[in-house]
């Protein structure tokens, strides 16, 4: 984490707990060229529950990470995740966690090794929901980040855990796609972050065309999702909240790497929302979280001051109401 986020809180995240479900910790390596010539070796957390949390944690939110870890990969992560300043309730697996190591020595990322995440048994799925359930009832708000891999957890799970925390009044947020995304309708979300690429891929969207977009939001509000956001990559985030439809626009900031800007996008959303702020506040920082990550290399990052300021020049504008 770099070291000025802990200089002051951001208003939105200060004060909140967060549990962030990570199905899928991640040890990453990344191989990079070093500004004298040779080379650089950068050893990380990954997985999009983790990636999440991080930007969390940035924004001032006391995150509570719940994740399966085994072997030496998951010990190392154990360790790496928590120096991030994020708090880790690990549950034990017998197999190793999931790990890939990339070049991008030539300026674009080449997959050297991706070694995909293990299944988890029946006991190891059952200890992973209570020690999430017993963590979620802890936090004022949940994060459900997907799986890296769709063999990795049971789809079911994502329905129970929605399900409980809902009925227990813990609001939760989930960015995910496909079979997960179905399973967490299933048991009610209360905010929902997906992009319109995923949408479009598991056929909940005709096309990228705005009104083929807003008949998806609404088609996700009447199966569970009590607010909707969808990132459209460069183009300017749109919002279904309590039958109004709003455009979320971020400055057009050169992209260094795009990569972890939804899951920045989603923390910002998340700690507004545990914040209780105005969805127009949660777009602000959800776009300026998303805005600042691309600036950087490393999934996920930023300065809270960065963010903070970013917040000033989203513009969010209400489109229709009631749908018309």
């Amino acid at each position: 984490m770099d070291s000025d986020t802990d200089d002051h809180a951001s208003d939105e995240g200060a004060g909140t707990n967060a549990f962030v479900f990570a199905p899928s910790p991640l040890l990453t390596v990344t191989v990079e060229a070093a500004p004298n010539g040779g080379n650089e070796l950068h050893v990380h957390p990954g997985g999009q529950g983790f990636w999440i949390g991080r930007m969390a944690a940035i924004l001032g939110m006391d995150v509570h990470l719940c994740g399966p870890f085994g072997g030496e990969p998951g010990g190392i992560l154990v360790d790496l995740i928590r120096r991030e300043g994020l708090t880790v309730h690990p549950v034990a697996t017998a197999r190793d966690n999931g790990s890939y190591i990339h070049d991008r020595r030539a300026g674009e990322r080449e997959v050297v090794v991706d070694v995909p995440p293990p299944t988890l048994t029946r006991h190891e799925t059952d200890d992973l929901f209570s020690a999430s359930l017993a963590a979620g009832m802890a936090a004022d708000v949940a994060i459900l980040g997907g799986p890296h891999c769709d063999e990795a957890v049971p789809v079911e799970l994502y329905t129970r855990l929605c399900s409980d925390l809902s009925a227990l009044k813990i609001p939760v947020v989930a960015d995910l796609s496909g079979a997960t995304l179905t399973a967490a309708l299933e048991g009610g979300v209360s905010l929902l972050k997906v992009s319109h690429e995923d949408l479009i891929e598991c056929g909940r969207a005709a096309s990228e065309d705005l009104d083929d977009l807003i008949e998806a939001m609404k088609s996700l509000h009447e199966e569970g999702a009590g607010s909707v956001v969808i990132s459209r990559a460069a183009d300017p985030a749109i919002a279904l909240h309590q039958g109004e439809v709003w455009e979320v626009e971020a400055p057009p900031v050169k992209p260094v790497d795009h990569r972890g800007a939804g899951d920045s996008m989603t923390a910002g959303l998340a700690a507004a929302h545990a914040a209780g702020k105005p969805i127009e506040d949660a777009l602000r920082l959800g776009a300026a979280s998303g805005a600042v990550n691309v600036t950087r290399r490393g999934l996920a990052t930023g300065q809270r001051q960065a963010v903070e300021r970013m917040v000033e020049n989203v513009q969010v504008r209400r489109l229709r109401r009631d749908g018309a």
